[in-house]
């Protein structure tokens, strides 16, 4: 199985990247980057475009799977302009050069209350993404839609106190089906759906992204 990774630099790409590599089912792995990772591994291929050219790497979007799991916060951004075009104008222009090439299957990272009538610009982002790629009728379509994600060794502190205040009112017994998803939880799980998933639209949440992991949460 041939793999493609958008968001390859990421605490989820790294993890993903790092599993592919290790996954006998997958005798090639591709990722696209704007700055080289220095990895050497024979199955290995990176591909450092600007993804504003779209015309100059459309044509290598070409494989089995096409994980995406690129983003970024406001805070880095600097913008909602920036953000929205890392987190929905990439990821789409990358999803549909997938389904021109005739990759079959795209696994794509969205966010838990990701929905096109929210209120909240990042919710709104994330659900108007995945309805702009269902559109687009890839033969297996696999949403992922996890709680917080837990970073090793995260640097921003609002989200590690948000984690540190889930955790806390997990232990209650509130809120447990947001408990903190560790970024290899969700690594594992996303390659698990690309080998079992049926053909259709797979959407996996909260504890159901454990169970696709083979894990109980």
């Amino acid at each position: 199985m041939q793999a493609l990774v958008i968001g390859a630099t990421g605490a989820t790409g790294k993890d993903l990247l790092n599993l592919l590599l290790k996954d006998n089912s997958f005798d090639q792995v591709t990722v696209f980057v704007r700055r080289d990772l220095n990895i050497v591994h024979d199955k290995l291929k990176v591909h450092v475009i600007d993804f504003e050219q779209t015309e100059q790497w459309k044509s290598l979007v070409k494989g089995d799977v096409l994980f995406s799991c690129l983003g970024t916060t406001l805070k880095a951004a600097g913008s909602k302009e920036a953000q929205w075009k890392i987190d929905y104008e990439y990821q789409y222009q990358f999803a549909k050069a997938a389904k021109e090439n005739q990759v079959k299957h795209y696994v794509l990272v969205s966010a838990g209350f990701a929905s096109s009538d929210s209120f909240f610009f990042y919710s709104k982002m994330k659900g108007q993404l995945e309805d702009a790629v269902t559109a687009l009728s890839f033969p297996k379509l696999t949403i992922f839609n996890p709680p917080i994600l837990k970073r090793k060794n995260s640097d921003r502190s609002a989200e590690v106190a948000s984690i540190k205040t889930i955790q806390f009112l997990n232990k209650l017994g509130l809120f447990r089906s947001q408990h903190p998803l560790p970024t290899e939880v969700l690594a594992q799980a996303m390659i698990n759906a690309a080998k079992t998933q049926a053909n259709g639209i797979n959407r996996i949440k909260g504890k159901a992204i454990w169970k696709c992991a083979g894990l109980s949460q």
